[in-house]
């Protein structure tokens, strides 16, 4: 299990926001930090203590001029999502994302849409697509969301739906988006499940908040699942030390 770290951008800015506040008004948007520092401070620090395979996030406009930033000083080591489609996927690519990340152009009105999914694998290869199913519990399954994670799909994660979607994509990304940002634990039913149906890179986000919940993903993942954490970590304004998780991604890794 690997430790991927993120940049997540908000208006031109690196922030860490509670996932379930993210909407298109924002008038309820809760934000956990806000950094003084551009995107390509963060990407640097990654660089440096070669964490490869994190992602920016942009959500929303106003957030391309510092992705691309954040890119150049990281090449081939950080994944880029939002507002990613067919037609600009190489584009990000060659500006040194390692892959693209994908969910509101493959999920439309409630839907996968096979026509999108297949137009983006056929413009830059499956190996450097990443489908971000970040999901909401409903009815006792969890359902892809699209649209800031506001809105449910009528797609619920299912061994036999991860299976067939691992066919075009290299990795899964997976934001437990009612837990994301709040650091008060992990969803354990969402990483068991996870862990045992998923059979491609897969990075779970949500709610990590210690290094007891490292070990908990290592366990109820299986070793299957890399994890993400965003709000908790100190340099993103939480009480984790990051370098201690640094050293404990070596610590499993060697």
């Amino acid at each position: 299990m690997k430790f991927r770290p993120c940049i997540d951008l908000h208006q031109g800015a690196v922030k860490q926001i509670v996932g379930g506040t993210l909407n298109s008004n924002c008038r309820e948007l809760v934000e956990n930090y806000v950094s003084d520092q551009a995107a390509d401070y963060f990407a640097g620090i990654f660089r440096s203590d070669g964490l490869n395979g994190g992602h920016i996030i942009m959500l929303g406009p106003g957030n391309e001029s510092q992705a691309l930033k954040a890119l150049g000083a990281f090449p081939g080591g950080l994944q880029i999502g939002g507002g990613i489609t067919a037609d600009n996927a190489a584009y990000y690519l060659e500006r040194g994302a390692s892959h693209v990340i994908v969910t509101s152009y493959v999920f439309r009105e409630g839907e996968i849409n096979y026509k999108h999914l297949e137009r983006i694998v056929d413009a830059i290869g499956k190996e450097r697509l990443v489908l971000d199913l970040s999901c909401r519990k409903k009815e006792e399954k969890y359902f892809v969301t699209t649209d800031k994670w506001q809105k449910f799909t009528n797609y619920p994660i299912t061994v036999t739906n991860l299976k067939e979607l691992a066919s075009f994509c290299g990795e899964f990304l997976i934001h437990a988006v009612d837990i994301e940002g709040l650091r008060q634990g992990i969803d354990r039913e969402l990483v068991q499940q996870l862990g045992a149906w998923v059979t491609i890179p897969t990075t779970y986000a949500g709610g990590a908040a210690s290094i007891a919940d490292l070990e908990l993903i290592a366990e109820l993942g299986r070793g299957k699942l890399d994890l993400t954490i965003g709000s908790a970590l100190d340099i993103f304004g939480g009480n984790l030390p990051y370098r201690e998780v640094v050293e404990w991604q070596k610590k499993h890794n060697n």
